[in-house]
């Protein structure tokens, strides 16, 4: 439990990398951003703020809070979870708008949505399960911490990538439309992926089932280009998520 003491000082560090990354895409048009956007972020912050107070309780002799923080945790995490996938059908209709008004989006095509959708279906799977296992071992410390933190690192991607890609496509303005948007998504992942292996490294948990879970996902989204362009995968959205 004592080398957990620090936990939570650790913990601010992706909070902060995730609120610089979503900072542009959602505050620079806010009043402009639909409900299930606003309740996604906030709910997707709030669990962040868990993961840095919750290792803050259990390691300051305040076991009785971070159980009952726990209890509300989990509801917050199912929220995130739901709040992502509810959100899918929007990743749809912006597709259909690329394809109608392909002078408006440039480089973003319809592919990259469809793909961006495919590969939320396999990051909120992958963070749902990782919670559901915390649940499973929440008495054994070492393996419920670690499936909470794995968290962080599964469901990072959409909101660092949004803000590398957006600082990306201004740097190379002048080369617009003919920009290549998946070069700032493969940088976010090598970032994720180095701070996940980091912070394994850092409390012994390189061997984990979660770190390969958070790996796997991360990995999983280099694919997110043949994926969208996927004829059979484009019909099954179509099919499985409607408006």
């Amino acid at each position: 439990m004592s080398k957990y003491k620090t936990l939570y000082k650790w913990m601010l560090l992706p909070m902060i990398v995730m609120q610089l990354g979503i900072f542009k895409d959602y505050w620079g048009d806010f009043s402009d951003n639909a409900w299930s956007v606003h309740i996604h972020y906030w709910t997707g912050t709030v669990w962040y703020l868990y993961l840095i107070i919750q290792p803050y309780f259990a390691t300051h002799g305040q076991m009785a809070r971070h159980r009952t923080n726990g209890i509300i945790g989990m509801f917050i995490a199912g929220g995130v979870c739901l709040t992502a996938l509810s959100m899918m059908n929007r990743d749809m209709v912006t597709a259909q708008r690329a394809l109608e008004l392909p002078e408006q989006f440039g480089p973003f095509q319809p592919w990259f949505f469809l793909g961006v959708a495919a590969v939320e279906i396999v990051m909120m799977t992958a963070f749902g399960f990782a919670v559901i296992k915390s649940i499973i071992h929440r008495k054994e410390i070492e393996n419920h911490a670690w499936w909470l933190i794995a968290t962080v690192f599964i469901i990072m991607m959409p909101a660092l990538g949004r803000g590398i890609q957006n600082v990306y496509v201004d740097m190379h303005a002048k080369d617009f439309p003919n920009i290549n948007i998946m070069v700032p998504i493969y940088l976010t992942q090598v970032l994720i992926m180095g701070m996940l292996i980091l912070g394994a490294w850092k409390y012994g948990k390189l061997k984990h089932p979660a770190t390969f879970l958070a790996l796997g996902v991360n990995l999983f989204i280099f694919l997110l280009e043949p994926i969208g362009r996927s004829e059979s995968v484009q019909l099954f959205l179509k099919a499985l998520i409607k408006g």
